[in-house]
């Protein structure tokens, strides 16, 4: 069987701009790969949001990771690259997180160098870790691999915390230690983007999170940069939201489904969705196998 990392490593090699939405369960994933995405991401903001309804502030462990990207990746056909916070820990920590991450199918991750608990990188209040520690994080991840297309990213929130330089000086570092891809967090306009570029070898990692707030540049532009890929980790997650909270503050308001249905999707598309007639003709295939072997 192919490990899913080769496929992803295609996918950003390739020339033009990689698009990979986020998922934030199975069902957003199947949806995602229903419109002919070729990839997605999987992040702990939005497993955080979805499994807990709390802020990404480092409450969730890598059993709870493992397993919630695991259905993610068993619910697709396409590559889903996750988010493992700091490791969980130091070295070993990260090597058992590796470890898990493929047994459960995952194509590959990312790492940050921040102290734990973490905080997602768009909020203030971060702290890293010293060089030394991450490189040593970065060694153990490649170490641990079963397969070598397993895609490690090590990702720097040092911008935000000791600027542009700082983060871009980690990233170079970080390549050297053997990293496939930095990710500078918070790197995000087209001056700091053409920058980095220039500057810190690889394929080029953009992120357009929600979290941000309003997007720093758009995805023409970061194409015209020379982006690999770049991550939508929070689209669907709150598209989600505010879909049950506008549907929520309609029943609420009118105390009917006067004008709440028809914006809903169907029950056909629904099921579609969730491949009821597959999962339907394979029990009808074994029953049918399993009544003829009875009856020999």
């Amino acid at each position: 069987m192919t490990h899913p990392g080769r496929r992803l490593r295609e996918l950003i090699a390739q020339p033009g701009i990689t698009l990979m939405p986020g998922a934030y369960d199975a069902l957003s994933a199947r949806i995602i790969a229903k419109h002919g995405f070729d990839c997605l991401v999987a992040g702990g903001y939005a497993a955080t949001g979805t499994l807990l309804g709390e802020p990404d502030v480092g409450q969730m462990t890598l059993h709870d990771y493992a397993d919630h990207y695991g259905r993610i990746a068993q619910a697709v056909d396409i590559p889903v690259f996750t988010d493992a916070d700091t490791g969980f820990g130091g070295p070993n920590s990260v090597r058992r997180a590796v470890r898990a991450f493929e047994r459960a199918g995952i194509a590959g991750m990312f790492v940050e160098d921040q102290q734990s608990p973490k905080r997602c990188g768009y909020m203030p209040g971060k702290t890293l870790i010293p060089v030394e520690l991450m490189i040593a994080k970065i060694k153990a991840a490649l170490d641990a691999r079963r397969d070598d297309s397993f895609f490690f990213v090590a990702r720097t929130d040092a911008a935000s915390v000791f600027g542009l330089d700082a983060a871009i000086e980690r990233g170079r570092l970080y390549m050297e230690a053997g990293a496939d891809m930095v990710l500078l967090q918070g790197a995000d306009t087209p001056d700091d983007f053409r920058r980095v570029g220039r500057e810190v070898p690889g394929p080029r990692f953009a992120n357009m999170s929600n979290a941000r707030g309003k997007a720093a540049t758009t995805i023409a532009e970061l194409e015209a940069l020379g982006a690999s890929v770049v991550t939508f980790p929070s689209l669907a997650l709150y598209a989600a939201a505010t879909a049950v909270d506008r549907t929520m503050a309609a029943l609420v308001r009118t105390r009917s489904l006067d004008g709440i249905v028809d914006d809903l999707m169907s029950v056909d598309d629904y099921n579609h969705i969730v491949a009821l007639d597959e999962h339907n003709e394979r029990e009808r295939r074994y029953d049918e196998a399993a009544a003829a072997l009875a009856g020999a």
